[in-house]
């Protein structure tokens, strides 16, 4: 885990963002703060609709407005607000200083511009390349992504690529203007295995060619055990618990990672037992509860917890935090190394 006396890449601090639909507003991010420091990957983990891409897409000013806005909070990166900054200045720093992989390539790519002509767009408008130096450097990106005769894929369309392809695609595009923060949402959604793998290697290798800090946005707990150092569980719009990758797997405090980690899929005593779930359903984010949104699942659930919000507090001897008004007591540490 990063040195928590470093100074922050990137700084999150009480973000609500709110969208207005037909029923009334939905609160998708309600008081969220986090850090992100330099060269560190921090994966972003919870079930649909709790508000990870929000929050990924409000770093980089690209919350749909209307519907959606943000109504409070905070989001430096180095130093620099960037709630509110204007459109012109956003810019400047989307793509070049902070980039994005998005969940579904076939939709982010522009099936009528060829992968050539969309690559080279970023970097003249970011580098002042001429389109020759800007073909070459994107020739030379896509090479290093793995994608095979990278001077023949660059005139191709999307259509023309497999899924695995156009994902290699969109992680060269993100990282041609060398960002110093990489947001990757779902990266390897409706991926084969093989590819997955591969993908996720790749992301790694580049991400300390390029010294660069990432953010991984997903569901899936093997993914964020594979890549990061670090996990932010967020459940019904908040964050619940902030730790390191070891201890989320071998210690979670919170009774929603908990029970994350007990329904993956594992073999016991030479047989597959049957899958434990979490009981109950996430609650309607237009009707929430007064207390802990997860009370009416958890085991551990008293009458405080139905009528008091817990506060992302620190838990046990680390730098790890939790939101939980009965955690799961913290293991003693080991011995040091």
């Amino acid at each position: 885990m990063a040195d928590n006396k470093e100074t922050p890449l990137l700084s999150v601090q009480n973000l609500i963002i709110e969208f207005a639909t037909e029923n009334g507003v939905v609160r998708a991010t309600d008081n969220i703060s986090f850090d992100i420091f330099p060269n560190e990957t921090v994966g972003i983990v919870g079930e649909s609709g709790c508000g990870k891409t929000v929050t990924g897409l409000s770093i980089l000013g690209l919350i749909p407005s209307p519907p959606g806005r943000i109504v409070g909070g905070s989001i430096k990166f180095m130093g620099r607000e960037l709630v509110g900054l204007a459109e012109n200045e956003m810019r400047k720093i989307r793509g070049c200083r902070i980039s994005m992989i998005f969940q579904e390539p076939m939709t982010a790519l522009n099936p009528v511009f060829t992968v050539g002509n969309q690559m080279t767009d970023v970097l003249m408008r970011h580098h002042g390349l001429t389109r020759r130096q800007a073909r070459d450097s994107a020739i030379e990106m896509l090479a290093k992504v793995g994608i095979p005769a990278p001077a023949k894929r660059i005139d191709e369309y999307p259509h023309q690529l497999s899924g695995g392809m156009r994902q290699r695609v969109m992680i060269a595009m993100a990282l041609s203007c060398d960002p110093k923060l990489l947001i990757a949402d779902e990266p390897t959604t409706a991926l084969d295995v093989t590819t997955q793998a591969q993908v996720l290697e790749q992301i790694s290798k580049l991400q300390a060619e390029f010294h660069m800090a990432v953010v991984l946005i997903t569901h899936d707990l093997g993914v964020v055990a594979e890549t990061c150092r670090r996990a932010i569980v967020m459940y019904c719009g908040r964050i619940v618990e902030n730790t390191s990758i070891e201890h989320l797997f071998t210690n979670p405090r919170h009774p929603y990672a908990k029970g994350l980690l007990d329904s993956i899929p594992q073999i016991r005593s030479r047989r597959l037992e049957e899958l434990p779930i979490i009981p109950g359903r996430v609650p309607d984010l237009l009707h929430l509860p007064p207390g802990c949104r997860f009370a009416a699942r958890c085991p551990r659930a008293d009458e405080l917890c139905n009528e008091q919000i817990p506060t992302l507090s620190p838990a046990g001897t680390h730098a790890d935090r939790v939101a939980c008004h009965h955690p799961y007591a913290a293991e003693p540490a080991g011995p040091a190394s």
